[in-house]
């Protein structure tokens, strides 16, 4: 499916893109331009029925008998097949999103095609466990588990890394058995209806993937996480999202698996690589117009680099350049919407409000006449706001940082923690007893020494707190994904 025939967007039901029975549709908006670039199909009750009810039979079909050898090599196939149309991939997801073309290429679609095999050979590769047991009459038994898939998974996917985060979700829920029914996010839902024709030209099995699109309340999200032949939910987006969902599923005790939204840290000691450190929090506070939820919004410097690193920092702010998606030249996209945009904004005014010195940026920049109605914002840094400060303790999910020096090691490990939040951390520091001692301290799933969004994928995911719920990555995976069943027999 093309990208311009993919302009009227439906849903994907057993194999099949079908309409809305209601009729109801909704815009797609190109946020660089505020254009309209499309119409999707808004899913009711009916559709999701239709969805959840292909799902579940699927696993009673060809898909639930097949070997795991079978599957694995199919989801093989699959990424091979985002591959071959990687043009189709990236065009769908720079329309939708904005971002430029040099950050999706690189990151967006390679990594979305790649979860399909990592987790395909994860699946292949992970022991169950197996123990023997004394019993009286000292003939003894027998214990062991088997894996088994968990069954109908509702994917509830986000719109900063459409592509990327929903695979990473489907990849482990298909890799282990599960058929899934996935919601993209409203914003965002080419590349999700896309991959239901790759799923069809390689094989997979009617049923085991499903897409149906909508909203939260009273629309597809919130039949989808009610729906009870849902088995399990897994959610990335925001805390607030995350808690309705989480009620929606305490009433079938639905199992869940959350990565929520942080108030990321970045902690600057003076031994660092200064250059270093610099790069890597430029692209931690501004990457994908700071629309990460493993980005830095509050940055600690110790006190004798502080003022070089603002200003270095300033200096690498304002050289950063915001354009079309297809210009190789553009660092920044435009935000996800002019709703978001004016949630931005208002974290922009508030900071002045509070007290804030505005390093650079706070406001909108001049862009060129056919850019003119998107979604932009100037990339911002703040300084001196008190520790207690709206935007110091309120994920902002903008291009927009707060930097603030520090005395000691242990002064800096306190202002990370001190946070509803415990996402990630970027530690930078030279010092490595000093590394392994702060990454151990700051309350965070994910701690970087030296680096930013370095990724091994196998190894835990998520976050602490009000960060998330449970874990994702390799066998971490397969624990949401999957029901150990004890077999024990008598000897």
């Amino acid at each position: 499916m093309t990208v311009n025939r993919m302009k009227e967007v439906k849903h994907f039901i057993n194999g099949e893109f079908v309409g809305s029975a209601s009729g109801k549709l909704f815009d797609n908006i190109n946020p660089a331009t505020g254009q309209k670039i499309g119409i999707v199909h808004e899913a009711g009750a009916p559709e999701v029925d239709a969805a959840v009810n292909a799902a579940r039979m699927a696993l009673q079909g060809e898909w639930g008998r097949m070997p795991l050898a079978e599957r694995a090599d199919l989801l093989h196939k699959l990424a091979d097949g985002i591959t071959a149309r990687f043009d189709e991939f990236l065009e769908a997801e720079c329309l939708d999103t904005g971002k430029p073309q040099k950050l999706a290429c690189h990151i967006d679609i390679p990594r979305g095609a790649a979860n399909f095999k990592i987790f395909a050979d994860v699946v292949k590769n992970v022991p169950t466990e197996s123990f023997v047991l004394d019993t009286p009459d000292g003939q003894g038994a027998l214990n062991y588990s088997l894996r088994k898939p968990k069954g109908v998974i509702a994917v509830i996917s986000p719109w900063n890394l459409p592509l990327l985060l929903m695979t990473w979700k489907v990849g482990p829920a298909l890799a282990c058995g599960n058929t899934v029914v996935v919601k993209p996010s409203e914003e965002t839902p080419f590349t999700t209806a896309l991959l239901g024709e790759v799923m069809n030209q390689v094989g997979i099995p009617k049923g085991v993937y499903n897409v149906i699109h909508g909203f939260g309340p009273n629309s597809a999200g919130e039949f989808l996480t009610r729906h009870k032949g849902v088995d399990g939910i897994t959610f990335t987006g925001e805390t607030d999202t995350g808690a309705a969902i989480m009620k929606a599923a305490a009433d079938d005790i639905t199992d869940i698996s959350f990565e929520l939204g942080g108030k990321n840290p970045a902690l600057v000691f003076a031994d660092c690589d200064m250059d270093k450190a610099i790069e890597g929090t430029l692209r931690s506070a501004f990457a994908n117009c700071g629309q990460v939820c493993l980005g830095t919004e509050r940055i600690y410097v110790e006190r004798t680099i502080y003022d070089e690193f603002v200003d270095r920092l300033k200096t690498g702010a304002e050289t950063l350049k915001l354009g079309q998606w297809d210009d190789p030249k553009t660092d920044m996209g435009p935000l996800i919407s002019h709703q978001h945009r004016d949630k931005v904004l208002s974290y922009y005014r508030k900071a002045e409000e509070e007290g804030a010195t505005v390093v650079t940026g706070g406001s909108t920049p001049n862009m060129p006449e056919t850019l003119a109605g998107g979604a932009w914002v100037q990339p911002t840094i703040w300084t001196d706001l008190r520790d207690d400060a709206s935007c110091i303790r309120e994920e902002i999910f903008g291009p927009c940082c707060h930097i603030r020096p520090f005395d000691s090691e242990e002064e800096a490990i306190a202002l990370a923690n001190d946070t509803d939040y415990g996402l990630a951390t970027a530690i930078w520091t030279e010092n490595s007893a000093r590394a392994h001692r702060v990454a151990a301290q700051v309350d965070a799933g994910i701690a970087w020494v030296n680096s930013w969004f370095l990724r091994d994928l196998r190894t835990p995911f998520g976050g602490a707190k009000q960060s998330g719920i449970g874990r994702e990555g390799g066998v971490h995976s397969l624990e949401f994904y999957t029901e150990l069943k004890n077999v024990c027999i008598k000897l």
